[in-house]
């Protein structure tokens, strides 16, 4: 809360006179390209950065497949998804729960990127939301999904990642991107204000033929691991 609050009053100025565009963006997305709401939300992303005493630093961004993908971070706080839409020049969608859709800044975020939430008490809601990921990545969009269901609340350590999760993948037939977050709890979800590095590692895609023989299962082991690997390596 800290920061957001040093996030505002640095940019006071800047959010009084942009804030209305972003919500008649958000309110009218398809009155704008893919390419104008992906450049205003990453230089709202700069900007709050910047008043938030933020860096992001970014590796493998070469290595996004240019076909439909879906990106499956570690789940460390509700700056995530923030972090990786300011270092990912690809436009995607999130799955997010329905607890956080109507957070100030990501909610905005969300109904500008076509987002989904999904109610995790609502199996039949719930599959519905994978189905129409799977057909949204066929359709040509990104998307990234949360695997661990929950942030970790426990640093850089991870949670078990839910098989359920990839279903959407293996239904779409899409490269899987395992993406490593580090020190993203620090923002929004720490009481401190002093200067923090973020960083962000996209990883080889994991190809459809690849992974098709696996169970679900041993996927989302496949993908803790190496977002593991990527955090002892990049710490």
């Amino acid at each position: 809360m800290k920061r957001i609050i040093l996030m505002v009053v640095t940019n006071l100025f800047f959010v009084i006179v942009c804030w209305p565009k972003l919500c008649r963006m958000a309110a009218h997305p398809e009155r704008y390209t893919k390419e104008e709401r992906w450049k205003h939300l990453q230089f709202w992303v700069e900007r709050a950065c910047k008043g938030g005493r933020i860096v992001l630093e970014a590796h493998g961004q070469e290595k996004l497949p240019e076909e439909p993908f879906i990106l499956y971070p570690n789940h460390q706080g509700m700056f995530d998804v923030l972090a990786i839409t300011g270092t990912c020049d690809h436009f995607f969608g999130v799955v997010n729960k329905k607890e956080v859709r109507n957070v100030l800044l990501l909610k905005q975020v969300f109904q500008i990127t076509g987002s989904l939430s999904i109610d995790r008490e609502d199996i039949r809601q719930s599959l519905q939301v994978i189905n129409q990921v799977a057909e949204r990545v066929k359709g040509g969009d990104n998307f990234l999904i949360f695997a661990e269901g929950t942030r970790s609340r426990q640093g850089n350590q991870m949670l078990e990642m839910k098989g359920g999760s990839f279903k959407s993948a293996y239904k779409a037939k899409c490269p899987v991107v395992p993406t490593a977050l580090i020190n993203s709890f620090v923002p929004f979800d720490s009481h401190t204000i002093k200067p923090v590095t973020v960083k962000v590692i996209y990883l080889d895609p994991i190809p459809y033929e690849e992974y098709k023989g696996m169970k679900t299962l041993e996927l989302a082991a496949e993908v803790k691991k190496r977002i593991e690997n990527a955090i002892a390596e990049f710490s």
